[in-house]
Formats: C-alpha cells, sequence, structure tokens
C-alpha cells in the first residue's frame, strides 16, 4: 500500500517554511523532515503530519495521535495547538502545502517523467490505457495511474482511489523513476485538481474526453464541475508553454474549453467533426469492434479497433492525439491501437454458449449508460436487457436521469443494489423508479446476485445483457462492510451452469 511516508530523501525542517511561502511558525524548527502525510497511523518520527479538513471529520482530531507516534511538526490552518510540544506550520490551505512538500522530498520526480494526464466525466481508464500501450510500442516504459490499478514497471497496486493524495502519488512517480520508467499515464480527477493533489506535477500533454452529470453532490453545478476540470488546462502550475492540450471538440465543454481564452500551451482538437485536427471519418462498427479512417497531423490511414461504440472511437481519438502530442511516429500509433484490447470491465464481454451476448460494464453516470446501452442497442436484433443501480451516498439527482436513459434504450430493465454504502438500498431504487416510466417492464430486485441471475433467465438467443455499475469492482460497498463481489465472476458462473444445464450435465 502507497503510504506517502517513504520518500526519496529528508529536507532540513527550518527550510519547510521557505518552500511554503505563506506559512506562520509557531516553535522552534529543528531537524529533518523525512516525510508529509495526511494519515495519522502511519505517522513515524520525522514525519509533518498534515491536518486536512474532510467531509466528516477534521484533521484537527487526530493531532494528538500524530504528534504522540512522533510527528516532526503539524501542518495546518487554523488549528488550536495549545498544549501540543510540537512545531505548528500555519498556512492558508493545508493540502496544497502538504503537494509542495511531497514534490520536494521526492525530488519533483514528473520532471523526469513524460507525464499525460487525463481528466473528464467518462473515458478516463480506456485512454489512460491506451495511452499506456502507445508508450510501450514506442518502445518506452511507462507508468499508470488510475481507477483500477497502479502501475510501477511491473508491479500493479490496487488503487484506492483514482487520483491519490499529492504524498501518495509524488511517492508513486518517484518509484516509477527507480523502476526505470520514463514516463506515465495518469488519471486526473476533478477532486484531485480541487484538493491539489497533482500540484506540482508537471504535465507534458493534458487530455479532456467530456464532462456529462456526475459529482454534482460536491461540485454543486455544472459550471463548477467544469471549472474544475479546467483547471488542468488553465493553471500555470499545471499547462505551461510546453504543454500540449488535448481536447475532445464533440464534446460541447471540451469545444468550450477550446475556445476559452487565456488556456495555456498547444492545442490538438479530436472528434468527427470536420475542424478536429485529429478526426475519424469512415466509421463502421459491429460487435467485434469499430474501423475508421482517421486524419492527423502526422498521417492518415485506417484503424481497426477491438474495442466497441462511438464513446471508444472518442477514446481511441484522444489517445492518438496524446501520442501524436509526445512525437511518436504515425505508423507505431495505429499498430499500438489495433493491439489495445477492451478495459477490465469496460464493455467487457462475458463468453457463453446461450447465443447470448452478455457485458459488463462501469457505466454509473447518465451519459455512459446512454453511450454504452445507445451502443448496444443499434448492434443487438433481439431484447436489450440492462442490469444496474446507482450509488449510495453520492448524487441522488442522477437517479432518475439514469432511469429514463435506460428506459429509452432497453427493453427490460432489472433495477438492482449498486453499492448502497449507509443508504437504504430500497430507497435508492424508488428514486431511480420515476424515471423508468417509459421503460417496457421493470423489474426491482435489491440481492445484485438475484438481479442478475433474473436478467439472464430472461435473456434469449440473439439478445443482450447490459450488467452496468461496477464493472471492474471486485467488492459490494453495503454499510460498513466491503463484501466480496464481482459482476463478471458471477456471471461467468451463473452462464456455466446454463451451458452445463444445456448440455443436460
Amino acid at each position: 500500500m502507497i503510504t506517502g511516508i517513504k520518500q526519496s530523501g529528508g529536507i532540513r525542517l527550518d527550510a519547510v517554511p521557505e518552500l511554503l511561502g505563506d506559512c506562520r511558525v509557531t516553535g522552534n524548527l529543528k531537524g529533518e523532515c523525512v516525510g508529509v502525510t495526511y494519515d495519522s497511523r502511519t505517522v513515524n518520527q520525522g514525519v509533518i503530519f498534515a491536518a486536512l479538513e474532510g467531509l466528516q471529520t477534521t484533521g484537527e482530531s487526530f493531532v494528538k495521535e500524530a504528534v504522540k507516534r512522533g510527528a516532526v511538526a503539524v501542518l495546518g490552518h487554523g488549528l488550536s495547538m495549545k498544549g501540543r510540544q510540537v512545531p505548528y506550520l500555519e498556512v492558508p490551505d493545508p493540502r496544497r502545502s502538504m503537494a509542495q512538500i511531497a514534490c520536494a522530498l521526492n525530488g519533483n520526480p514528473s520532471r523526469h517523467l513524460k507525464v499525460v494526464g487525463i481528466t473528464g466525466t467518462n473515458g478516463k481508464t480506456t485512454v489512460s490505457f491506451l495511452v499506456r500501450d502507445i508508450l510501450r510500442a514506442a518502445g518506452c516504459r511507462p507508468g499508470l495511474v488510475g481507477t483500477l490499478r497502479y502501475e510501477i514497471g511491473d508491479r500493479k497496486i490496487p488503487a484506492r482511489r483514482t487520483t491519490p493524495e499529492a504524498p501518495d502519488l509524488q511517492q508513486l512517480l518517484y518509484e516509477m523513476l527507480r523502476a526505470q520508467c520514463d514516463s506515465v499515464s495518469m488519471e486526473v480527477s476533478s477532486h484531485a485538481l480541487d484538493q491539489y493533489r497533482v500540484d506540482g506535477v508537471d504535465f507534458d500533454v493534458a487530455v479532456f474526453t467530456n464532462l456529462s452529470h456526475d459529482h454534482l453532490d460536491y461540485h454543486r453545478s455544472m459550471d463548477a464541475y467544469f471549472e474544475k476540470k479546467a483547471l488542468l488546462f488553465q493553471t500555470s502550475a499545471y499547462a505551461g508553454p510546453h504543454t500540449t492540450r488535448v481536447i475532445n471538440l464533440d464534446d460541447p465543454w471540451g469545444r468550450k474549453l477550446a475556445l476559452r481564452g487565456g488556456s495555456r500551451g498547444n492545442l490538438i482538437t479530436y472528434g468527427k467533426c470536420p475542424e478536429a485536427r485529429v478526426r475519424a471519418e469512415s466509421i463502421e462498427m459491429d460487435l467485434h469492434g469499430t474501423q475508421f479512417m482517421a486524419h492527423t497531423p502526422w498521417g492518415t490511414g485506417k484503424i481497426n479497433l477491438n474495442l466497441l461504440g462511438l464513446f471508444n472511437l472518442q477514446n481511441a481519438l484522444a489517445a492518438l492525439a496524446a501520442g501524436g502530442a509526445l512525437g511518436i511516429e504515425f505508423p507505431v500509433l495505429v499498430h499500438a491501437l489495433q493491439q489495445a484490447e477492451a478495459v477490465p470491465g469496460r464493455l467487457e464481454t462475458i463468453p457463453n454458449a446461450q447465443r447470448i451476448d452478455v457485458f459488463v460494464d462501469y457505466a454509473h453516470t447518465e451519459d455512459a449508460l446512454d453511450k454504452v446501452l445507445g451502443t448496444l442497442r443499434e448492434m443487438t436484433d433481439g431484447n436489450l436487457i440492462c442490469v444496474f443501480g446507482c450509488g449510495g451516498d453520492r448524487d441522488h439527482m442522477k437517479r432518475p436521469r439514469m432511469g429514463e436513459v435506460a428506459a429509452r434504450h432497453a427493453d427490460f430493465l432489472v433495477l438492482t443494489s449498486d453499492n448502497p454504502r449507509s443508504e437504504d438500498p430500497d430507497a435508492i431504487l424508488r428514486e431511480i423508479m420515476p424515471g423508468c416510466r417509459a421503460a417496457r417492464e421493470v423489474r426491482s430486485i435489491v440481492d445484485r446476485k438475484e438481479a442478475i441471475a433474473e436478467a439472464l433467465g430472461l435473456a434469449r438467443p440473439g439478445d443482450t445483457v447490459l450488467i452496468a455499475g461496477k464493472g471492474h469492482e471486485t467488492v459490494q460497498e453495503i454499510g460498513e462492510e466491503r463484501v466480496p463481489f464481482d459482476d463478471r465472476e458471477f456471471a461467468r458462473e451463473l452462464l456455466d451452469e446454463m451451458d452445463r444445464k444445456q448440455r443436460g450435465f
């Protein structure tokens, strides 16, 4: 597990205020700082504890434990340090200062890597994998940071969040350098941009995929959500004169970003529209893949993708533009994209002998579900059956909207529990239901296993079943528990059992 502690070296504690700039010191700064962390449980001798404000707790609550464990100083804002025998660094924003310290401790590792950052509501994971594959095809040794996992050379580490907190991220980048990586493909979430997790990362390429309704429980409005995404392309902390901005011109928010004044760096647009610098023409799709003619500043040629749907075409164009921006030759770009396989849990096929097309996908937003179901609708001769739910303790507004999208495309809907967390699963399904009025048939089954079994039982040869929402996830968050559950494994087991029964075993 990444802890944010094992950094590359130490810095004198009395040099930290100068590093931070606006910093008021209480106490005597002696000795060396060897690490910075936001988690009091990982504090040891020589580590600065950053007391951060959380949604449910305050960092101040954990100062006592951090000091007991040997914190060399506490970093915070507005803390009461009365009686604490440890120096206190008062700063305007502890998160930003924590990132600055983490960068210094790790020797600013991103300066020695080619860094591609990908942001947007949907497509980040697929684009990050495609960029990684392109870098490999070009002879590079890339690392990966994203929703599915972190990759450091040949090591694969389960991801706790899409973009780690700054100390963890800087440590990851440092470890990549130690593993002789020369590049990194990184997902950048809106939360990461808002919370300064990527402060100090030197981006060579910044990619914008799209923006749609999500995370409004956090950002409150689409405009505010957009402004956080736009930070990656406009703020000098990330986008400098050397940074190439790769932006989806087919997306209305992408077009707004591309046309916005004050954006920094070079611009490469992509999409199907004629004015895009990297564009797709002569598009053909089926359940086996997507074919198109790619027109780019570096060459023109036909690309045969093993990925399904227009949304994956957009993802491929984004990766193509990012690779071109890094100076990778066009034939290498084409070869890498044609060899790329589907990302785990992203429209992943579950093979079976029932002549039913079964897919598992991570789609958990209105836009993602719309695109995936729209793609499958066009390619399905029989009925389209969709199993989905909505996560608990998240944006309530998107629940009926997702129901409306599903009802528009699918013939049968099976509503079920996603990750209910602290919410009542039945209450979540009731909030989805008003959007499902246009559906031919809707069944509401809280137990996810029973719901998937119901959907597969409804299917006949020629039908398509989409199990949406959790994709690659291997646990279900119910209350305080993380219960082992994988849509893909369970669907395979059921389909294998159906195959055995059909053969008379």
